[in-house]
């Protein structure tokens, strides 16, 4: 293993981690290989006693508290007393708008990986569109608005989303390569969007295919997975969302449109989780996923709608199309089977995994060379060999932190930003080397392939690429 790491600059001030599950464990090496900085002034807030001996060991300072609307102002207050630093929020339960314009407003760097509310939003919200990643999103957007430039502050820098709206830009470019256009790399997002547009994709499938798997079975009353268990009951028991393409002709019987905001995304009144879609992977090849609900969704068909967002003269539907590891479906069904949280999270370490990869890209669909999957190929096992800490989902994300926080240290002042607006050359500069295998593959696959002939189905043969095809019956 190298130990020879890149340096991406010093950060100035302290360090916040807020959350210390999953994510910010595996992210803290990173931190710790890639900066200067002053190690007394790093910080971990976490309300769990559980981790405060690992961080003891090694010399972190732990303030073990829950952040909520009534204290957190005055506990990151006096962490950043010096009004400069670097806020890595990773946590459940905190509103991700809260504290990024207050990092904002006291001049400290901010990163996070996804639209968080404070807790209690997702399961005692009546609205289920206000329940959306979309009304999430159009929050911090409307702060965008009204407070543009400033200190900057990374919203939704994980792997998704974040890497993923990187992994697009090279698979778009990698497209007009393969089918001989211009090749010259857009410099706006106009550019881009009329690239994707130029090039006839209809639309984008996030199509991941967790596989990693340990000896021992699934217990009942567990819900495991690979990553932030409260994390992903919390965005599976939101609506289905995903980004509306100008090439659908059929519009879903319990589909919601907004009336307010870029306008790029339906929701439908169905949990995500449960909610399945025909995609495809370089390994499975044809898979169901899941239509969770993700911030990449909406982003990326909005950043890509060429027009009046009203009338879009071009829009790609975007859509998450997930299959988790085996272990987090059985849960997921017990869970929903039962109507009732299990009693026990569990999450599955590096060690303990035997095999399987995480495979998550970018399905670009419905272009003259059918469809492109762009992505990562991580195995647990490279994972081991790459950093500590975390199995391959983990290094997924935490290395997409790691170079959202290098694209704000080198960018102090852009404002509020999503991952679609950053440079995503430098982005994956910084991210490729733990990312294992980084692959493009063609695939003739459509969703009107592989299906049972036996039963009818609500499907549209004029277009393959269709949502009203893509969605299970």
């Amino acid at each position: 293993m190298t130990t020879d790491y890149p340096n991406y600059g010093r950060i100035d001030g302290p360090i916040v981690i807020i959350g210390f599950g999953s994510i910010g464990r595996g992210t803290l090496p990173l931190i710790e290989r890639h900066f200067d900085y002053d190690a007394n002034k790093l910080t971990v807030i976490e309300p769990d006693h559980a981790v405060h001996t690992f961080l003891h060991q090694r010399g972190i300072n732990h303030v073990e508290v829950a952040l909520t609307p009534d204290n957190y102002r005055e506990v990151l207050g006096e962490l950043f007393a010096e009004g400069k630093g670097f806020c890595v929020n990773l946590s459940v339960d905190t509103s991700s708008l809260d504290i990024m314009k207050f990092c904002r407003e006291i001049g400290v760097l901010y990163i996070d990986t996804v639209v968080e509310p404070w807790a209690g939003y997702y399961f005692e919200t009546q609205d289920n569109e206000a329940r959306t990643n979309y009304a999430l999103r159009q929050a911090v957007r409307d702060e965008k608005a009204r407070n543009p430039g400033g200190t900057t502050a990374v919203s939704c820098c994980g792997a998704n989303p974040g890497m993923v709206s990187w992994f697009v830009k090279e698979a778009l470019t990698t497209l007009a390569r393969d089918t001989g256009r211009d090749t010259d790399t857009p410099t706006d997002r106009q550019g881009w969007a009329a690239l994707m547009r130029d090039l006839g994709v209809k639309g984008v499938h996030i199509a991941e295919r967790d596989t990693q798997a340990r000896r021992e079975p699934r217990p009942r009353d567990v819900f495991v997975n690979t990553w932030s268990v409260e994390g992903f009951i919390a965005e599976g028991f939101q609506p289905a969302e995903l980004g509306w393409g100008t090439h659908e002709t059929w519009f879903p019987e319990n589909g919601h449109r907004h009336e307010q905001g870029c306008l790029s995304a339906i929701w439908i009144e169905r949990p995500g989780a449960i909610t399945r879609v025909h995609t495809w992977c370089p390994t499975p090849g044809p898979q169901f996923g899941f239509l969770v609900t993700h911030n990449e969704a909406i982003s990326i068909s909005d950043y890509y709608t060429v027009g009046d967002p009203a009338a879009p003269e071009y829009r790609p539907t975007c859509h998450y199309a997930y299959h988790p590891c085996d272990d987090a479906v059985l849960s997921l069904h017990e869970m929903f089977g039962s109507g009732k949280q299990q009693t026990k999270h569990y999450i599955l370490e590096e060690h303990e995994i035997v095999e399987g990869i995480d495979e998550l890209g970018v399905l670009l669909y419905g272009h003259e060379k059918n469809a492109l999957w762009f992505g990562s190929r991580l195995s647990n096992d490279e994972t081991r060999e790459l950093a500590p800490y975390q199995n391959a989902t983990g290094l997924q994300v935490t290395s997409a932190v790691l170079a959202g926080m290098v694209w704000a240290l080198e960018n102090p002042e852009a404002g509020i930003v999503e991952t679609d607006e950053m440079d995503h050359v430098r982005c994956l500069e910084v991210q490729r080397p733990y990312l294992g295998p980084v692959e493009a593959h063609y695939t003739d696959w459509t969703p009107l392939q592989d299906r049972w002939e036996h039963f009818a189905e609500d499907i549209d043969e004029s277009d393959p690429w269709l949502f009203r095809n893509v969605l299970a019956s």
